[in-house]
């Protein structure tokens, strides 16, 4: 599984100042966690900045998964990620060592999986990313469920109020409205929502 997942990090430009101590932190735990990857035999398919360009090529990699690791500016990253995985959700996880938590519920708000603090010890990368599938899977699932039965409640309506028109118009009772609906539907190959869409946009047509 983890051989075949493929995942893209996005996280700042390791070149950095030798007399910058906080970037230079950075930038070890950013290696620590793509050698952590690669050790647990992560497919990790590109390092990316997040940058306005990052939804392109998202778009073009096609990940699995996204990973972001930041820091102090967390909250940037976060907004070019979700932005980028907005027409293709993907599951998002970001490790930081950065203790301040105040936006987490923002940042899950928004569609991050797992947020994870001071977590990039080898062995806990396997588990972290798998519980996070899980949840995104689970969440997707939810969502998928909700759109049917939205869609559900949409059709039945369409069809309800398509049945009450040929009630009205043709002196039909429910039975027999509902009969014509199916019958039209099955001489024509169509769904029934489908009929009584097109016989509301006729009617709304011809007023």
């Amino acid at each position: 599984m983890s051989e075949s997942l493929r995942i893209v990090v996005v996280a700042p430009d390791l070149s950095v100042a030798d007399d910058d101590p906080q970037a230079l932190q950075q930038a070890e735990r950013s290696r620590a966690l793509r050698i952590g990857l690669l050790e647990n035999g992560y497919n990790l398919i590109a390092v990316l900045p997040a940058d306005p360009f990052l939804t392109e090529r998202l778009a073009q990699l096609r990940p699995d998964l996204v990973i972001v690791d930041a820091e102090s500016e967390a909250r940037d990253a976060l907004e070019h990620v979700v932005m980028a995985t907005r027409e293709a959700p993907r599951p998002i996880v970001l490790f930081t060592n950065d203790s301040d938590t105040s936006h987490v519920r923002d940042a899950v708000a928004a569609g991050v999986t797992a947020y994870i603090v001071a977590g990039l010890e080898t062995a806990r990368i396997r588990p972290i990313l798998d519980v996070a599938l899980a949840r995104f899977e689970h969440e997707q699932t939810l969502r998928a469920e909700l759109d049917s039965a939205r869609t559900e409640l949409k059709e039945r309506k369409t069809i309800e109020r398509a049945k009450g028109l040929l009630m009205q118009r043709q002196g039909l009772s429910e039975p027999e409205a509902y009969a014509r609906l199916r019958k039209t539907a099955m001489d024509k190959g169509l769904r029934l929502y489908e009929v009584a869409q097109r016989m509301l946009d006729v009617i709304d047509l011809l007023g």
